[in-house]
């Protein structure tokens, strides 16, 4: 299977140089398969889902429902009903913040995050905390920039109502031991929240240990818009919705009105048709591949990323190098050259990666940085592009010496 194939838009040159993307931790492009799928959709099969009698319509429905499916398998979830799509991973996380988290916590209880987090499980638990007075309490992370769950088991009380975390670090690349956390705040009666935007593409998640999951379409191959919460029916049944309108609802009154029955009444107005069914032939392309064929593949080329600047003069990587806790993401820094600067002088190289807070100013005030570089890689990426990144990594260093 020649995956490069998939993928016409690395055959071209950036700035006279052989395109080399390194920013899948960003968003991962869209496979041919994916794009024809979608395609023969809008030319065959596109009509609004769940609203119309007509053959179209039902076709679509069918088809958009069929996805739900293909998720639940994926990903391991009890039932298809547990599925709730979302406009994408933030959408997913302040849902179960605004929701779940207003019936849940109360006065005085505690939820738990870390400085690992990305700004959108951050923030919805800073605000429900405001509103709740309820204490928003650090986990201790490892040198390493993983969460301690050695310590993390000495803080974890009644009062803990939930635990918010991400399972793989998009900064860091370190994956956390969420499985012991999931069973830390069990024990003592709360929940946990998984930010699992960077860990379901790269490897086997199954959310039947966890409470919520939420992750993004895009981040799999698939449309940007488009993103899934996974949460335990039981919960699911309690919670509220927080957008009302279209295909929500049971019964409207003038005065008052019911709920549809999960998952829908979390799906107000038209959903992404598009994004959905490109979701679920993301989802048939990377098993097609198999996760563990892409988790061997990235961990190979990350290491070989970091053997390869290990041995560059004013680098800093950030994070653990132990390759057993890391996957597909290094991040570092290249002084005294601004981390801005770094990833402009390898776009004239043909290499595209991210630089900035990525999402996560608290982690870089715990780094005692203002940003950093991140290189990332995916299942696309070959050894050359490593090695054309390493070159152009030291031209960069010798030009702006």
């Amino acid at each position: 299977m020649d995956i490069r194939q998939e993928f016409p838009i690395f055959n071209q040159l950036v700035n006279d140089e052989p395109y080399v993307y390194l920013d899948s931790a960003a968003s991962v492009p869209m496979p041919l398969s994916v794009q024809q799928r979608m395609t023969h959709f809008m030319n065959t099969d596109y009509a609004n889902v769940h609203r119309g009698v007509y053959t179209l319509s039902q076709r679509a429905s069918d088809q958009y429902e069929q996805v739900r499916q293909i998720v639940q398998q994926f990903i391991g979830a009890e039932k298809s009903s547990e599925i709730v799509f979302t406009s994408g991973t933030t959408a997913s996380l302040n849902l179960v913040a605004q929701s779940f988290g207003e019936y849940f916590v109360q006065e005085d209880d505690e939820i738990f995050v870390s400085v690992l987090e990305h700004h959108a499980n951050l923030i919805p638990w800073q605000e429900l905390a405001k509103r709740k007075h309820a204490k928003l309490v650090y986990m201790p992370v490892t040198q390493d920039g993983y969460i301690d769950v050695h310590k993390v088991s000495f803080m974890v009380s009644q009062r803990t109502k939930i635990i918010a975390v991400t399972q793989c670090s998009n900064v860091l690349g370190v994956c956390n031991d969420i499985d012991t956390l999931s069973d830390l705040v069990h024990a003592k009666g709360g929940v946990i929240v998984v930010d699992g935007a960077q860990s379901v593409p790269h490897r086997h998640v199954n959310v039947s240990k966890y409470d919520f999951v939420a992750f993004s379409g895009h981040k799999l191959g698939g449309l940007t818009g488009t993103g899934v919460l996974y949460g335990k029916h039981k919960w699911l049944e309690v919670m509220k919705p927080v957008l009302f309108g279209g295909d929500m609802i049971n019964q409207v009154d003038k005065f008052s009105s019911t709920w549809a029955q999960v998952p829908y009444k979390f799906e107000a107005g038209t959903p992404n048709i598009l994004g959905v069914i490109t979701l679920g032939e993301s989802i048939k392309w990377i098993q097609n591949i198999g996760l563990d064929t892409i988790d061997k593949h990235n961990r190979l080329l990350t290491e070989h990323l970091l053997n390869g600047i290990k041995d560059i003069q004013g680098l800093t990587v950030y994070g653990t190098t132990d390759m057993t806790l890391r996957q597909s993401i290094v991040t570092f820094n290249l002084n005294p050259i601004h981390p801005h600067d770094v990833a402009t002088g390898l776009d004239m190289e043909g290499i595209a990666l991210r630089a900035g807070h990525h999402c996560a100013q608290p982690l870089m005030r715990y780094l005692n940085v203002s940003s950093t570089v991140r290189a990332s890689v995916y299942i696309y990426n070959t050894l050359d592009d490593i090695e054309q990144f390493i070159i152009a990594l030291k031209r960069v260093k010798e030009y702006f010496k």
